[in-house]
């Protein structure tokens, strides 16, 4: 998955789901205290609703764009965290090179709109489909037998959302250098789905009892 997104720079210069998904069964309390934790500090608002409303400015699209990014740089370091504590180090490898390319995607965009901060949301806050961005992935996915096939299912299918998102922003659009820029996000997240479907195609498919642990972890309070 290429870090680059170069049409992004043109942007601002005019200013997934995959079957099976990963068996949902508890990864131990290291998850589950992730998944009960209250909102972070200092994060963005948000409004969950039927997703974003026509962006009115180009700069309110990037400021879109950059919390789509940045969140999933977030939620990738933390799932790599979780996994380094299950000793799952492979994977945890794979989420932190998947959270290093969507940090990257989000200080391009800081660097192209001249940004030296992150950018302030919009009056009524981000309002995503859901309860978090699009590329932002689900904490309930993780297991801790899981493999890299199964992390990559997660990244395409954030991928294969980021990309529906742009393509409805795309279609809100009232102003034509909106629609351009949000077109040409939308292209990038197709670009990143071919990526990652690249990848999946070379990674081994994980064997039918891969979430089979003979000996499972135990916790103690």
């Amino acid at each position: 998955m290429s870090t680059r997104k170069p049409t992004r720079k043109r942007a601002a210069k005019t200013a997934k789901r995959p079957a099976p998904k990963p068996v949902k069964q508890p990864a131990g309390k290291a998850v589950a205290k992730r998944a009960e934790a209250p909102p972070r500090r200092g994060a963005a608002p948000r409004t969950r609703g039927p997703g974003a409303d026509a962006a009115r400015s180009v700069a309110e699209l990037m400021s879109y764009a950059y919390a789509l990014e940045a969140e999933a740089a977030e939620r990738y370091a933390e799932f790599a965290e979780v996994m380094e504590a299950h000793n799952n180090r492979e994977v945890a490898e794979l989420f932190r090179k998947l959270a290093r390319i969507e940090h990257k995607h989000s200080e391009q965009i800081l660097e192209e709109m001249g940004w030296t901060s992150p950018p302030r949301p919009p009056s009524t806050g981000y309002r995503w489909e859901g309860p978090e961005g699009p590329e932002t992935a689900d904490i309930t996915d993780l297991h801790y037998l899981m493999q890299p096939y199964h992390a990559l299912q997660i990244a395409l299918h954030n991928e294969k959302r980021a990309e529906k998102f742009f393509a409805s922003l795309a279609r809100k659009a009232t102003a034509a250098s909106v629609r351009k820029a949000a077109t040409e996000f939308m292209d990038e997240e197709t670009e990143h789905v071919r990526l990652i479907e690249e990848w999946l195609a070379r990674t081994p498919k994980p064997a039918k009892d891969w979430a089979l642990d003979p000996d499972p972890p135990a916790y103690h309070d």
